[in-house]
C-alpha cells in the first residue's frame, strides 16, 4: 500500500471518530393563535428587520486600534467608518470624507470631511477626532499591536518606538543582545527634577521625547472639516488602508474621558451605520441602526444580533433550525454536503488570506531550520484542502495568496512560483539531519504540542497534520484547543511549540502578508529574526519605485520559505449561509462578508 493511501485511509478513519451529527430541528408544524379581532382599517406596525448571525469568538476590544482579529473586526466594521470605506461594488469609495486631495509628490493627503456627519452619541465627527485617533493608536503606551499600519505616516513609527531611559532594549548592532537606554543630561533642561528619585526622572524624560515626538506625527486637523497627512514614502494603497479599523476615528471627548468607554455597550460611541446596544460578555452583542449615520436612509436593516458561540456544529444547527439568518463560518462536512447538493443557500467567498502553522524558533528542535522544512514538506496541501476543508481552498504555494496584483498588473503568485512542495522522501531526510544537529529523536516529539483555537474546522485539519507527521516522520505530537483570545495571548508571550495561524489581508498589496516575519512586527509570533529579510521589507515598504518594491518582496517571500518560520497550508476562501429572504450582502477580498446593506423580506 503506497504511502499516501495509507495517510489518506489513517485520515478517514481519524475524522469518523470525531465527526457529529447534525440534527434537524424536532417537531411539527405550529398552528397559529386566535385572539380579538382588530378593526380592518388598522395596519399593525412593520416587525423590525433583525438580521441573526453568530460571531464565533469573544472580542478582545472593540476600541479599534486594540482589535486583533476578525472576531473583532466584524464588529467595527459594521459600527465604525473610516474616512474611505469599501462599497457593494467594491471599490474603496468616500465614507466620512467628503473628497480629498494629493499632492504631486503623492506625499500628502488632504481630506475634506462631510458636512454634519454626528458621533452616536450626537457629538460632531470632526477632523480632530481623526488626529487624535491616529495618534493615540501610535502612542506606545496604548500598545496596539496594529500600531504599524500608521508607520506609512512622516514620524509615525518614530513616536511609536520611542524607548524610555532606565529600560533595556535590542542591540541594533546585534539584537540578540540588550542594551539599556540612557538619556543625555541635556534633556533634563525644563524638567524639574530637583529631590527625584531616578526611576522618576526616566519617567520623566520619556514623557518628554513622547511629547516631542507626537508633535512631529505628520497628521494634523487644519480645522474641524479638513484633515492633513504627510506620509514617509509614496504609498499606492494608502486611501485603501484608511478603510482599515486600525485607522477609524475615536471620539476624543469621551475617550479622554472614560478611558474604559469601549468595554460595554452603555458607555460605547461609534460613527458607523450600527451602534452598540448590548454587550453580554461571552454571550451575546447586539447592534443597532445609527440615526446619526449621514447614509441612514440606505440602511435596511433595523439591526444585527450576534450570538457568541465558537463550536461550529452548535452554530450550523441553529441556522438550521431557522434561529440564524446568516452564518459563517461553517462546519466543513457542512459545505461539503452544501456544494453536493447545489444548495442555493452556500456562497464560496473569495478571500485574500493563508492559513498556517507558527513553528516557536525560539524552542528546540524548532530553531533548525531543516527540522521546520522537513514538517513542511511533509504535509500533504492537497489531501487537507481536498478531503477536509472542502470549501474551495487552494493549497498553498507560498504565504502570499493569489489575487495580488504586481507592478506590472500581472498575479504576484504566478510569477514568485511554486516555493513549498509535498515531498516525503527529501522532507523526512532533512528533518532527521535537523533532529540529529539539536542533539534530539523523533520520540522526543511526544511532549511537542499543537495549539489550535476551538474549532471543529481547525482540530480536523490539526489532526490530519498529526496523522501525516505520524506516518511520514514517525513522530506522535499532542494537540490542545483553547479559546481564540487565549490562543493569541499564548502566542503572543511564546508560550506554544507549534500553533495555528490565519491572516486575511488588511489591503490589496503583498506587503500586508511579507511584513508579518519582520523582526519588530508585533504579529511575528514565530519569532522569527533575519536581518536580510528585514532589509527587504523597508524596501517595499518605503522604496517609491515599484518595481524595487515587488522585486524586494518576491526575494523577501522566497527567503522566508527557505527557512520557514511558519508552513502555509492552504489558501482561504470563506464560505458562508445566507437564507433566501436575505440579501445585499457583499464580501470584499479582505474583509469578512458586509451586512452593511443587506435586507430581509420574509
Amino acid at each position: 500500500m503506497n504511502r499516501k493511501l495509507l495517510i489518506v485511509l489513517s485520515l478517514i478513519l481519524v475524522l469518523s471518530m470525531v465527526a457529529t451529527a447534525c440534527s434537524p430541528p424536532q417537531g411539527g408544524d405550529s398552528q397559529p393563535t386566535t385572539g380579538s379581532e382588530e378593526p380592518a382599517n388598522v395596519e399593525e406596525p412593520a416587525a423590525e428587520k433583525i438580521l441573526r448571525t453568530n460571531n464565533s469568538s469573544e472580542p478582545g476590544s472593540l476600541d479599534p486600534p486594540l482589535a486583533q482579529g476578525t472576531h473583532e473586526s466584524w464588529i467595527l466594521d459594521h459600527t465604525f467608518e473610516g474616512l474611505m470605506k469599501v462599497d457593494p461594488d467594491l471599490k474603496i469609495v468616500p465614507g466620512m470624507a467628503e473628497d480629498y486631495e494629493i499632492s504631486d509628490d503623492n506625499l500628502t493627503y488632504t481630506f475634506t470631511l462631510r458636512d454634519g456627519i454626528k458621533w452616536s452619541n450626537g457629538d460632531p465627527v470632526t477632523a480632530h477626532d481623526f488626529e487624535f485617533a491616529w495618534k493615540r493608536a501610535l502612542d506606545p503606551n496604548l500598545a496596539s499591536d496594529y500600531a504599524h499600519q500608521l508607520y506609512y505616516i512622516k514620524g509615525g513609527e518614530a513616536y511609536n518606538t520611542t524607548k524610555c531611559p532606565g529600560v533595556e532594549y535590542p542591540d541594533p548592532e546585534d539584537e540578540s543582545k540588550m542594551v539599556m537606554e540612557t538619556y543625555d543630561p541635556s534633556e533634563l533642561e525644563g524638567l524639574d527634577v530637583e529631590g527625584k528619585d531616578e526611576e522618576t526622572i526616566n519617567q520623566m524624560v520619556y514623557e518628554k521625547r513622547l511629547e516631542a515626538a507626537r508633535e512631529e506625527v505628520a497628521v494634523k486637523a487644519l480645522d474641524d472639516k479638513t484633515l492633513e497627512v504627510t506620509l514617509e514614502a509614496p504609498t499606492a494603497y494608502f486611501l485603501e488602508l484608511t478603510a482599515f479599523f486600525t485607522l477609524f476615528p475615536v471620539n476624543k471627548n469621551v475617550a479622554e474621558e472614560n478611558p474604559d468607554w469601549a468595554k460595554n455597550a452603555s458607555t460605547h460611541v461609534s460613527n458607523g451605520p450600527f451602534t452598540l446596544t448590548e454587550w453580554e460578555h461571552n454571550a451575546s452583542i447586539k447592534i443597532r441602526k445609527n440615526d446619526n449615520y449621514y447614509d441612514k436612509d440606505s440602511i435596511k436593516l433595523d439591526g444585527i444580533d450576534f450570538d457568541i458561540i465558537d463550536d461550529e456544529n452548535t452554530a450550523w444547527q441553529k441556522y438550521e433550525g431557522g434561529d440564524y439568518d446568516f452564518l459563517t463560518p461553517l462546519p466543513q462536512a457542512v459545505v461539503a454536503q452544501m456544494k453536493e447538493a447545489n444548495n442555493p443557500e452556500l456562497i464560496i467567498g473569495a478571500e485574500v488570506g493563508t492559513y498556517y502553522y507558527n513553528l516557536n524558533s525560539k524552542v528546540k528542535p524548532f530553531n533548525n531550520p531543516k527540522v521546520r522544512k522537513g514538517l513542511a514538506m511533509t504535509l500533504d496541501r492537497q489531501t487537507i484542502v481536498d478531503k477536509i476543508a472542502q470549501g474551495g481552498q487552494i493549497a498553498a504555494e507560498g504565504v502570499v495568496p493569489f489575487g495580488m496584483k504586481d507592478d506590472k498588473g500581472n498575479e504576484y503568485r504566478d510569477d514568485v512560483g511554486i516555493l513549498v512542495e509535498y515531498n516525503v522522501e527529501e522532507g523526512k531526510k532533512l528533518f532527521e539531519e535537523g533532529l540529529a544537529e539539536e542533539g534530539m529523536k523523533p520520540e522526543d516529539f511526544k511532549n511537542i504540542v499543537l495549539l489550535y483555537n476551538t474549532s471543529e474546522a481547525h482540530k480536523k485539519i490539526a489532526q490530519a497534520a498529526q496523522e501525516m507527521w505520524r506516518v511520514n516522520l514517525g513522530i506522535e505530537i499532542q494537540l490542545e484547543n483553547v479559546d481564540f483570545q487565549v490562543k493569541l495571548d499564548r502566542e503572543k508571550a511564546g508560550d506554544y511549540h507549534i500553533s495555528r495561524a490565519g491572516w486575511i489581508g488588511d489591503y490589496m498589496d503583498p506587503i500586508t502578508f511579507i511584513e508579518l516575519w519582520e523582526s519588530t512586527s508585533s504579529f511575528n509570533d514565530a519569532k522569527y529574526n533575519n536581518p536580510e529579510y528585514d532589509k527587504l521589507v523597508r524596501i517595499a515598504k518605503n522604496s517609491s519605485d515599484q518595481a524595487e518594491r515587488f522585486e524586494a518582496m518576491k526575494k523577501a517571500e522566497k527567503m522566508v520559505m527557505e527557512d520557514m518560520p511558519v508552513i502555509p497550508v492552504y489558501f482561504y476562501t470563506q464560505p458562508y449561509a445566507q437564507k433566501s429572504y436575505v440579501t445585499g450582502v457583499y464580501k470584499p477580498l479582505v474583509n469578512y462578508p458586509k451586512l452593511t446593506y443587506a435586507d430581509m423580506n420574509k
